[in-house]
């Protein structure tokens, strides 16, 4: 399990509705995981629209290099930052 207030970093843009969809299947977990979702738009980067633009949404820990991007589901998200479905 991630160290309490890791930082998870949702790549995404404004009307995603799969942005929405993962922000969804994640949120019910992060507080017991101890993380925190920082949201950020690609769309104000030229760099992240070239990186993320047909990824996203993607995942991936501030202090970290591997990225989820879609699709995942539950199981997926939880294998991803440690945790359990428990």
């Amino acid at each position: 399990m991630p160290a309490p207030y890791s930082t998870l970093i949702l790549y995404s843009t404004p009307a995603c509705h799969l942005c929405e969809t993962a922000h969804a299947l994640m949120a019910p977990h992060l507080e017991r995981l101890g993380i925190v979702l920082e949201e950020v738009d690609i769309s104000t980067s030229d760099a992240l629209v070239d990186r993320y633009g047909i990824r996203i949404p993607v995942i991936r820990f501030a202090d970290g290099e591997a990225e989820l991007g879609w699709p995942f589901n539950e199981e997926a998200f939880l294998g991803f930052v440690g945790g359990d479905s428990g």
